[in-house]
């Protein structure tokens, strides 16, 4: 059992918190910007609940978040009463947040510095992949930061890798929206393509998804798509701000997304539908309007 602290108690960080007190067995302090959230969850899966980053991240061996954007990330980390003021010598703070690499990369050098580890661990698998504890986590870090950690991420883990150093898991983690956003966008042309035809969307799904079209949105989403529901997961502006931090990259280091910026505004023109909260599968929406 380990000593472990989690920051950021949202859709995704509430589960994984509560995989890492149940299923790993840890000794889990959480925190959370809204105090009741905290509360709720200690009274649902026990715990400790701290009041700040740095009073959560006193004395642990290991400390992870899970947060909105880069600026929520410094803001637990180095902000004031931030965790790392309060991370021990030779513990990990693993963060699963999906950020810049560029802001994964100070943390390291900050945590470095501080004589910790930093451990950049975006994740994928939506609500779902949290609430089952299947969830794909993508590391960038220290190779033995990485093996210390790992069999406490295990617990709301399905598969873990170890991508490269600082800023390399969030990297993987660009190339995983990049294409999730070409997918969704050809399988919401292909179901309205269908429907225009007059054919039956099921029976045409039952086919392709045995062969080459095959994919998990295609499994996971036609029929919500077909039956134009679209609460099943990650949301439209969760995911603008992902492809924002792709195509941002992509200007830095000079790689050529045509595809991911053009569904980007596909994206824009969803919430300006009012589909804000949608999930990504609405895109079959912006075609049927």
């Amino acid at each position: 059992m380990a000593s472990v602290a989690f920051l950021g108690l949202g859709v995704m960080g509430y589960p994984m918190a509560g995989h890492l007190r149940n299923k790993g067995g840890h000794d889990v302090t959480v925190y959370n910007r809204t105090k009741a959230k905290a509360e709720q969850w200690v009274s649902q899966h026990g715990g400790k609940l701290a009041l700040t980053p740095a009073e959560a991240a006193s004395d642990k061996d290991f400390v992870f978040s899970c947060v909105g954007n880069d600026d929520d990330l410094r803001s637990v980390t180095t902000g004031a009463n931030g965790a790392f003021a309060a991370m021990k010598k030779g513990s990990v703070f693993i963060d699963n947040t999906t950020a810049s690499a560029e802001v994964a990369r100070e943390l390291d050098e900050a945590a470095r510095k501080a004589g910790f580890s930093f451990l950049d661990a975006p994740v994928s698998g939506g609500q779902a992949g949290a609430e089952n504890g299947v969830l794909t986590v993508m590391v960038g870090g220290d190779e033995a930061a990485f093996d210390k950690a790992r069999p406490v991420i295990d617990a709301y883990a399905r598969m873990v890798g170890l991508m490269g150093s600082a800023g390399a898991g969030q990297l993987t983690k660009m190339i995983n929206q990049i294409a999730i956003a070409g997918l969704v966008q050809g399988l919401a042309e292909g179901i309205h393509f269908g429907k225009k035809a007059g054919l039956d969307i099921e029976k045409v799904i039952e086919v392709i998804s045995k062969g080459a079209a095959g994919s998990w949105q295609m499994e996971n989403r036609h029929k919500t798509m077909n039956a134009g529901k679209y609460d099943f997961g990650f949301a439209v502006d969760w995911m603008r701000k992902d492809l924002g931090i792709c195509l941002a990259e992509a200007n830095r280091n000079g790689a050529k997304l045509p595809v991911t910026a053009l569904v980007d505004q596909f994206y824009k023109d969803v919430q300006d539908m009012g589909g804000k909260r949608w999930d990504t599968s609405s895109l079959l929406a912006r075609l049927e309007k």
